[in-house]
């Protein structure tokens, strides 16, 4: 027997009573996401002006390179300032110890006694790098002439990032499908919108050429972490990395290395794109082991890679160029708001039937010892 009930496709879907059934609910897509930000937490303090210093200093350093060899005991370094007499030296690669008998720092030459100790002298070969064991002062001699490194200011730019929302007051009245209310429901995205574009500029940000303090008709925008990264640059192919077009854990490691050598920096914070991210994750394919039974998940991640050299988190952002691996010290890193200047929203001047308001902030990247961070680029798979 047929349904004879009531139906609503008997009279079409046009009938008064039948109501919109449409989702509570709002879908966004569209990337949001900041994970670089979340890694690295809120800033401890605010900056207190539009051009944000601080203050770096090192250690003397105590190693160079060989520029020329003379003889076998006399070479020309880099920088002379680096060595004083008395000073125990080792060579790159060889195992004999040298004392420094004499300094000629204008001309960058140093004077060696080889095979200190009774040990036996290798051949010295320009590009060589000469380390300072450490320096064996006279018994009752004069104090030697003080030695001193200099403070550096380093500094970086706020930047406004400024969003305006208005709405009208028809649209204000209105009951909205799945929004309650129209402006806060506007605030929401616009800040989303903000905060990515944050932290696209804490990874890709450069500040402008002249005026980089900004001006009348120049913007002015705050560098970068690609920016900042200067010292520890490798690039894939050159300089003695590896050729390999996609990143291995022997390239990884090696730019590990390297940073540790040049630093007393801690990298715990690997940052790279999608692509980067699936070949960290291939670091262990080989030693993967496949159960059969219960279990019917299947684990192809690397979230933390733990070397000799630090424990590193693996963090994906979708704001790292393709073919590049971040390597950072995220002690040494903090974003900043402007004093006062944090993300808010501020109502405008109604100047008809609208609300009108702008969310606004104002950051910057504070990168303190870029030495301690580094950076690959170049790899094309």
């Amino acid at each position: 027997m047929s349904f004879t009930g009531k139906t609503t496709y008997s009279a079409g879907t046009t009938l008064p009573e039948i109501a919109e059934d449409v989702a509570d609910l709002v879908s966004i897509n569209a990337p949001h996401e900041t994970p670089l930000l979340d890694a690295l937490g809120d800033a401890p303090r605010v900056a207190r002006s539009t051009v944000h210093e601080w203050v770096e200093d090192s250690l003397l350093p105590n190693s160079d390179a060989i520029t020329g060899v003379a003889s076998s005991s006399s070479v020309t370094i880099n920088d002379g300032t680096r060595f004083r007499v008395g000073d125990l030296v080792r060579f790159d690669g060889l195992s004999d110890i040298a004392l420094v008998s004499d300094v000629s720092a204008e001309e960058g030459t140093l004077t060696l006694v080889r095979g200190y100790g009774g040990t036996t002298p290798g051949t010295l070969t320009v590009g060589k790098a000469v380390y300072v064991i450490g320096n064996a002062s006279l018994e009752g001699a004069d104090a030697q002439t003080a030695r001193y490194t200099l403070r550096q200011r380093r500094q970086n730019y706020t930047q406004i990032f400024a969003s305006t929302i208005s709405v009208s007051g028809s649209e204000l009245a209105a009951n909205q499908i799945a929004v309650r209310d129209e402006l806060a429901w506007q605030k929401n995205l616009r800040s989303r919108e903000l905060l990515r574009d944050l932290e696209n500029s804490v990874v890709n940000g450069v500040a402008p050429s002249d005026t980089p303090e900004g001006g009348d008709g120049v913007r002015r925008s705050m560098r970068g972490l690609i920016s900042f990264i200067e010292q520890n640059q490798f690039t894939v192919g050159t300089g003695g990395f590896p050729a390999d077009a996609a990143l291995t854990e022997v390239g990884l490691n090696l730019a590990l290395r390297e940073v540790w050598k040049r630093s007393s920096g801690q990298i715990d914070l690997i940052v790279v794109g999608g692509r980067e991210k699936r070949a960290i994750n291939q670091f262990v394919a080989s030693n993967r082991r496949y159960f059969t039974g219960t279990s019917e998940s299947y684990k192809d991640l690397v979230s933390v890679y733990e070397s000799d050299f630090g424990i590193c988190r693996v963090v994906l952002s979708r704001y790292v160029p393709t073919g590049t691996v971040l390597m950072l010290d995220s002690s040494r890193l903090s974003v900043l708001p402007l004093a006062g200047r944090s993300f808010a929203y501020t109502p405008l001047a109604r100047t008809g039937d609208a609300e009108n308001g702008q969310l606004l902030g104002e950051y910057t990247l504070e990168c303190r010892n870029e030495s301690a961070h580094g950076i690959i680029r170049g790899f094309t798979a």
